[in-house]
This record gives structure tokens, sequence and C-alpha cells, in this order.
């Protein structure tokens, strides 16, 4: 069978036994078909069925998740654990609380992981999991209550030669350090290695938190250097308010750039003359607030209700950082029409397929989110080795191995890209490069 007519087999098998599940159809899509060069060059990738079997999780949990409010009222959300793929180690990816949450969103992240998780060069599968529970505006004891439930199924399933869970949207260092105290309790043990991103009292790594964000920016500086630019002077526009985008903005105005805009659910705020990140640190990390409240601080600053339109903002650089799809095609028109130089990635997949496209066709740098965001994920893996030699890096170390990781993850896909006939596709590099670890992994292992 000819790898195209195998491609289009495969998707069609998808979309008929995931009916309704857009993001995860619209995943499997984006990467089957970069690989169709790859196909074409290892016809035992067909013969062995691999895309069949790389597409279909290896498990999926779902399970109830009842827990007790402040008012004293009985609560049930839904609970969600998917591994997808442990070829190359022990399954491995952030658990989402949102009420977004749902089983589409979860295979999607859990499918994009095993790709982002081959990319770092660490010996981690992938997996993603969640739960339609929305923390905000609930009281620390409601946070404590439902994450033990949530764990009270959870810890059947993980281990930390098995699965080993961090966090992802609206979940931090407070659930991740409720859903670890539980765990402890439900096994009699202390294993430290089951869960990343904890506190630093009890297993965390340096330089967790600052991860993606750093992570974000060391990656576009490998793109904008390899063409002759920098951070240096460029205005950058970054969407969300969470640890990803809060530290991508320190490192890109470390190195030079001017932050102009930020954003939460509600809205975003511009501020000409660059963002203050101190007064994003003290409204979003310590009173838990929302960015209007930035208004408060810096007057001369400007809300917009609503953030669709922050992609409108002129800037050189756009760093999507808040949740997925929120680049659309329009958007994208927009962000070239201003002239943008690099898109890259802080949230998981935040561009529709058509979005890239119209970057792809304008020649706009784009750093795909299973690479350029990458570093979240790898400081993880990070933490997991600190947790198994029973000792703690500095900061300047994490740190060193972290923008070492995420320059040999620019350099892998830039080269599998030239390997494959599409130099300075770095989405279609990133693809080939993270599906050809896994692939000869699975291959060497056997129908399993």
């Amino acid at each position: 069978m000819e790898a195209k007519q195998y491609v289009e087999k495969v998707l069609s098998k998808i979309n008929r036994t995931n009916p309704g599940e857009k993001e995860f159809i619209d995943a499997t899509k984006e990467v089957l078909i970069s690989l169709i060069p790859v196909l074409e060059k290892h016809p035992e990738f067909i013969k062995a069925s691999l895309l069949e079997r790389i597409v279909e999780p290896e498990r999926q949990i779902i399970f109830r998740v009842p827990w007790i409010n402040d008012d004293g009222e009985i609560e049930v959300n839904r609970g969600f654990r998917v591994q997808f793929n442990n070829a190359i180690g022990p399954y491995k990816g952030g658990l989402r609380f949102h009420p977004s949450v749902n089983l589409s969103i979860i295979k999607f992240l859990g499918f994009e992981q095993i790709f982002k998780n081959s990319l770092t060069g660490l010996p981690i599968g992938g997996a993603k999991g969640g739960s339609d529970f929305n923390p905000k505006g609930k009281s620390d004891n409601e946070i404590m209550r439902f994450c033990q439930s949530f764990m009270a199924e959870l810890y059947k399933y993980i281990g930390g030669n098995m699965d080993v869970p961090a966090g992802d949207i609206g979940v931090g260092g407070r659930e991740i350090g409720y859903l670890y105290g539980y765990y402890k309790k439900l096994k009699s043990l202390s294993e430290q290695g089951v869960l990343t991103g904890k506190g630093l009292t009890f297993g965390g790594s340096l330089a967790r938190t600052e991860a993606t964000g750093y992570g974000l920016v060391y990656f576009a500086e490998e793109m904008l250097n390899d063409n002759d630019m920098s951070f240096k002077g460029k205005t950058v526009v970054i969407s969300g308010s969470g640890n990803v985008a809060i530290y991508a903005t320190q490192k890109a105005q470390e190195l030079g750039a001017k932050v102009v805009a930020l954003s939460d659910s509600n809205g975003y705020i511009y501020d000409e003359n660059g963002i203050d990140i101190n007064v994003i640190k003290e409204i979003k990390e310590v009173r838990r607030g929302r960015i209007k409240e930035y208004l408060d601080v810096v007057p001369n600053s400007k809300y917009q209700e609503g953030c669709n339109k922050i992609w409108e903002i002129k800037c050189d650089i756009a760093l999507p950082c808040a949740t997925q799809g929120e680049i659309n095609k329009q958007s994208a028109e927009i962000l070239v029409t201003n002239r943008v130089k690099v898109v890259a990635e802080g949230a998981n997949m935040p561009s529709t397929l058509e979005a890239i496209e119209v970057f792809q066709n304008n020649n706009v740098l784009f750093g795909p989110a299973k690479a350029a965001n990458a570093g979240g994920v790898a400081c993880s893996a990070l933490e997991m080795s600190q947790n198994s030699l029973r000792l703690s890096w500095t900061f300047e170390e994490v740190d060193k191995k972290l923008k070492e990781i995420m320059k040999n993850i620019y350099n892998n896909t830039k080269k599998s890209a030239e390997e494959y006939g599409q130099p300075g596709n770095i989405l279609m590099g990133a693809n080939i490069a993270g599906f050809m670890k896994v692939a000869k992994a699975m291959m060497s292992q056997g129908l399993v």
C-alpha cells in the first residue's frame, strides 16, 4: 500500500471510531499527513500497522469524582487519564482541571505528548489526564477535598515506573501537593517520583515553575538566531498569564524584548511601555486575581474584555500561551498583515490547522507546541532524575540543562525537516523527529 493511501485509510478510521472528537481528530491529522515522506522511506512501518497502533491509546480511564463543597453539598465531576504510549519510558503528562475538559481534549493532549516527550531526548512516554472540575473561585479546602477524591481512583494507575502525572491548566503547586499527600496516605509509602511539579520541600525541582516559559523563549531564540535575528528590541505579544506566560515574559524581557500584552480568560491588558512582570506576579501568583487589576497599579495601561483581539496588536513575536485553538485563520491573517516574524506556541496546539497554514504560506517562523513548549515536561523528567538520585540540583544547573535540551530539540527538528525535503518546516521536522524515536522503539519491542 502506498504511504498516502495508508495515511488516508488510518485517518478515515480515526474519524469513524472517534465521532465528535474534533480536537483529537485534528491533532492526528496534522501529525499523520506530515509523516507521509517517512512512510515512503520506511514501508516496514506500514506493514507493521504502526500508525493504527500509535493513534490508539494503550489505556483510557474515566472515573467519577464525588466531593463535598463548603456548603455541605455533594458535587460530582468526571476524571480522566489516557495512557497513550510507553514505548520509550513510563507514561508522562500533565493533569488539567478545567470545565472544558472532555475525552477528546485529553486524547489530543496525550497524543501530542508522545512526540513532545520523545523530542526531549529523555526516556518518557506520553499520557494526559484531568477533570472538568473548575478550581476558580474554590476555597483551599474545596480544592483539597476534590484532589483527594480524584487521587482515590487515580492512584491505582500511576507510579514512578508506570505513569508520572504533573500539572497543567488549573493544576499548580497547591493541587500537586494535595494530590501527592493523599497518594502517600493511600499507598503508605514515600514515592516522590510519582508526581512532578512538587514543592521544593518534598522533592520538587528548582526551575520547574519557570521551565515551560523559559524553554519557549529558548526555543524561539534558536529560531531567531538561525535567521540572523534576536529578541533584542522586538515587540512581543503573549496570551495567558499563568506560569508559562509569566516566565516567558520574564525571559523575553531579560533578552531585551518589550512584552506589551498579557491576558486571562476574561480579557487582556496592553501596556505600550512594556508589562511590569512583578505586578503580574503579585496579581496572579499571590492574590490569584484577574488581569484587569493591573490597571489599578499601572493606570496608563489599557484593558479589553474578551481575548480574541489580543492578536490584532502589532508585534514582531507572538507567543500564544493560553489554550488550544486560540489563534484561528482570521487572527493569523491579521498577525501576518502586521508583519509578525515569529509565532512560537507555549500552550498546547493554540493555533488551528488553518492558522498554521497561513503562517507557513507567508514564511512566518513557526514553532509548534510539541517542540516549543517541551521545556516543562523536560524539567519534569529532570525532577524525576533528581528524585531517583535522592539529590537536588541548583537552579543554574537545571536551567543550563533546560537550555541545552531546547537547543537540541530545535536542531533535531530542523535536521529532520531538511532530511525529508522540507527545510525550514519546523512543524514537520518536530513530528518526524518525535515519531522516529517512538516508531523504532515500537518496532523493536514487537506487537504489544
